[in-house]
């Protein structure tokens, strides 16, 4: 993990967890990377949650999510999710395995992004997702590319907010739900205005808490 995914204002305890739980569903935590460093996320306040530290000493290979997850009885979890403290699309190849291995024991899933995976990747990555992973839930939070940069700060800039409604457009007809979210604290109106956007799109749209996690 470089430096630079780190937050300066709080110390990380290294951490080799990457299967950890959260509201009675197992989780799956892959990478610090991220090419966001939004004003809200919770990483830049926190160093895990549910008793979990989360920033990561090193990336685990896939094996090596697959063997944890089976000592957590992973059958019984309702839903997995790809969600930890980074980017989950960082690792696009590690989500397939381990999502294939969860599709062929019948466990539903769940990827969380921010829908910059296709920007990373530098490549169309949803079909090889959507083989492997149930629900995509992308993080859309603003109605422009100037109000996403001004809160999310992405890497790749203004463009990154048209790279997020590409991604999604793309998950609509692979994936069996598309869901896009904002957090509420943005305000009625640019909720509004995201829902709009959200359903012309062709996704389900969900408002979540500032305090949720996923």
């Amino acid at each position: 993990m470089n430096k630079s995914d780190r937050p300066s204002s709080i110390f990380h305890l290294p951490s080799s967890i990457c299967v950890y739980d959260y509201e009675n569903k197992l989780y799956i935590n892959l990478t610090n990377r991220c090419s966001n460093a939004c004003t809200f996320c919770i990483r830049s306040k926190q160093d895990g949650l549910n008793g979990h530290t989360l920033w990561l000493q090193r990336e685990p290979t896939a094996s090596e999510v697959i063997a944890a997850l089976e000592k957590r009885n992973y059958k019984s979890s309702p839903e997995i999710v790809f969600c930890g403290y980074g980017e989950p699309a960082c690792r696009a190849a590690e989500i397939v395995e381990i999502g294939g291995f969860l599709k062929r024991n019948g466990v539903p899933t769940r990827l969380n992004t921010n829908g910059q995976g296709n920007l990373i990747n530098g490549r169309d990555i949803t079909s090889e997702l959507a083989a492997a992973v149930d629900t995509v839930s992308i993080s859309l939070n603003n109605s422009t590319a100037e109000r996403y940069q001004a809160v999310c700060r992405s890497r790749f800039g203004l463009a990154a907010y048209q790279g997020v409604l590409d991604f999604t457009r793309l998950c609509v007809p692979k994936f069996k739900r598309t869901v896009m979210t904002v957090v509420s604290l943005i305000g009625e109106t640019e909720i509004e205005e995201c829902r709009k956007i959200c359903e012309g799109i062709g996704a389900e749209f969900r408002v979540r808490g500032y305090d949720s996690y996923t």
